[in-house]
């Protein structure tokens, strides 16, 4: 958490609320979570003066765009923004602080620590780390099932951390890989490269929908998500599968299970997903 529906979220707020906002001074109180370039101080004098323009998305990772410069962020597990007046109070955990000359302020938060920034040159950011290497792009108009099947299909590993692997497709982190497996009645031990073009095309429609209809509803606010204007994704009163161990099955009525696969906590339905006979 937050997984593509989320980021996307707060792309789409964050670009309602500080485009055209020119910052006046950067505040970092956490420095480590600038990875480039390595001296916080340095962070904080470039970015001065500079007006955002757009906010975009690459995978689980916000693009914010801004005249001469990129600014690659991260939110990992609880990594949050939001847009507040200079005279308001800075919460606990606030680490870094975008003062604007309109006298309010991008605030990021983040109680675990792990998010996350990157500021490149404009072009730089899509050919190095931590882009560089990122996979296909679910919501993309270039992601089409002939190509979602020539990254999928030959993989010998089990189809859900096939599909959480960012290297192959972006985004789609582990309640949606669940929502997923279970809209298409795929079990997710099952081996991708023992998938029948039938079950492959069912993925690839699933993911779509279940990921679209999370970004329609603002995302999931599973532990502690909420968009850049502090208001809470509602996708999580949609959830089929995730979340849902030892309740009846909303097709079948079989009870739930919950195992781990690859790592990760799973949730699937025995009866709707189907063992494979060979894991």
């Amino acid at each position: 958490m937050p997984e593509l529906p989320e980021v996307e979220t707060v792309k789409r707020t964050l670009n309602q609320l500080i485009v055209g906002k020119t910052i006046e001074r950067v505040t970092v109180s956490l420095p480590r979570i600038i990875q480039r370039p390595d001296d916080a101080l340095q962070f904080e004098h470039v970015l001065a003066g500079h007006t955002f323009q757009r906010v975009e998305r690459r995978g689980k990772f916000l693009r914010m765009i801004l005249d001469g410069l990129v600014l690659v962020s991260h939110l990992r597990m609880e990594g949050r923004y939001g847009v507040f007046r200079q005279d308001e109070p800075v919460e606990k955990h606030t680490h870094v602080i975008f003062h604007f000359t309109d006298q309010t302020e991008l605030r990021y938060k983040d109680v675990r620590q792990f998010g996350t920034m990157h500021l490149f040159q404009p072009g730089e950011d899509l050919q190095l780390p931590p882009l560089n290497k990122l996979g296909i792009e679910p919501l993309d108009e270039q992601f089409t099932l002939d190509r979602f099947k020539s990254v999928i299909a030959k993989r010998s590993t089990a189809i859900k951390p096939t599909l959480l692997n960012q290297a192959y497709v972006v985004g789609i982190g582990n309640i949606y890989v669940d929502e997923s497996l279970f809209r298409a009645g795929v079990h997710p031990e099952t081996k991708a490269n023992t998938l029948s073009d039938q079950q492959l095309e069912d993925i690839y429609h699933a993911v779509i929908a279940t990921l679209s209809e999370a970004v329609d509803a603002g995302g999931s606010s599973i532990k502690s998500y909420v968009n850049g204007q502090g208001e809470m994704g509602m996708f999580q009163q949609q959830l089929q599968i995730y979340g849902r161990k030892d309740e009846p099955c909303v097709q079948c009525g079989a009870m739930i299970m919950k195992s781990v696969v690859g790592g990760r906590g799973t949730h699937y339905c025995p009866r709707c997903q189907q063992e494979p006979l060979m894991k």
